[in-house]
């Protein structure tokens, strides 16, 4: 498998840094040896991972706006990076229809302006745009979608990612297509992991009820969804973006996500967290009403295993197992730095 050694001593530029996978990515990169670049907003939530860990002391963060080209140029020429990874975004879906407006900003425009900081460079050999397994057409069927499928994600965060992942494909046709710089996206599912306080995710919801001890409030329990711990894309991308550093042809559009195996409907996860955090924790049904959100989705990650030998490492079981240890540590006041490195060396050795 891949050695995270590759990064020791590369320049990276990594938007989104401040976010919850922005964290655990940065300190991947420090771990390995990486000179890390970060652009991003203030962290988004409060508590955060990016506070809580330290982050600040792995990496140069820069706190500015992605919608803001000036200030974005001026972060990127002063880092002059080798590999560029482009995480910055609004994430939430829910969120997205609160102000649909500020999420096409910040999730179309965000790709445009950093792609024009990696046109206007000579530095740059490896660029990666994640995005989300959203992106797709939801025609809600059984099987799982692969990267030649139809693009139009239904709610304004989904198809902001899917305009997101245009933009990338004209730049790369437009701009980059002699390979002087290797240019791929990766559309992750979705993530757990210690360290998310985000509004409208499950597990964070989980872990807000488990320290008020009060029930858990499941929305939609039988949606189901692609869930994988967070070590599990961010390696991904991180092998994605060395692969075509090294080799131009390895550039392209990666699913990456869960075996079928860990595609769980939302009331199972919360089984699964329940019987890992214990202390009488249970969960009830409670449908709010809210804007519309895709009931089936599930990946076919057949290329990443094809191109790369990849395969997941941690099951649903484990991951939440991982979460709860995370979460537990930090309630009782434990050292999460240390936390988050040996969960990391833990997932590295398999």
């Amino acid at each position: 498998m891949f050695d995270l050694n590759f990064y020791k001593g590369k320049r990276v530029f990594l938007t989104g840094h401040t976010g919850f996978k922005g964290a655990w990515l940065c300190k991947m990169l420090a771990n390995a040896g990486a000179v890390v670049t970060g652009y991003s907003l203030e962290p988004p939530t409060s508590p955060s991972l990016f506070d809580i860990a330290g982050i600040n002391a792995d990496v140069h963060s820069v706190i500015g706006d992605i919608r803001d080209l000036g200030a974005l140029k001026a972060a990127f020429e002063e880092a002059q990076p080798e590999i560029v990874l482009h995480l910055a975004a609004q994430p939430i879906v829910r969120d997205s229809y609160k102000d649909p407006a500020y999420t096409y900003e910040t999730n179309v425009m965000g790709t445009v302006n950093i792609l024009e900081c990696v046109r206007h460079t000579t530095c740059v050999r490896s660029f990666l745009n994640v995005t989300t397994d959203k992106v797709y057409l939801n025609k809600e069927w059984a099987w799982g979608y692969r990267e030649n499928e139809e693009l139009d994600g239904f709610d304004p965060y989904s198809n902001s990612k899917s305009c997101s992942e245009l933009v990338t494909h004209s730049y790369k046709n437009s701009f980059f297509a002699d390979g002087h710089v290797a240019i791929s996206t990766a559309r992750a599912g979705n993530v757990i992991g210690g360290g998310d306080f985000a509004n409208d995710r499950i597990i964070p919801d989980c872990i807000r009820a488990a320290m008020k001890k009060e029930d858990i409030i499941v929305r939609n329990p039988f949606s189901t969804r692609p869930y994988q711990h967070v070590l599990e894309p961010l390696y991904a991308y991180l092998m994605i973006a060395a692969r075509q550093y090294e080799d131009g042809s390895f550039a392209g559009y990666y699913n990456v996500g869960p075996d079928d195996r860990d595609c769980f409907q939302t009331g199972a996860l919360v089984d699964l967290f329940v019987k890992h955090w214990g202390e009488g924790m249970r969960w009830i049904d409670r449908y709010d009403g809210g804007p519309h959100e895709a009931n089936f989705l599930k990946l076919d990650c057949s290329k990443l295993k094809a191109t790369f030998g990849w395969k997941p490492r941690w099951d649903l079981d484990k991951a939440i197992e991982k979460v709860t240890q995370w979460s537990k540590c930090w309630l009782s006041g434990g050292d999460i730095r240390t936390c988050m490195d040996d969960q990391i060396r833990e997932f590295l050795e398999g």
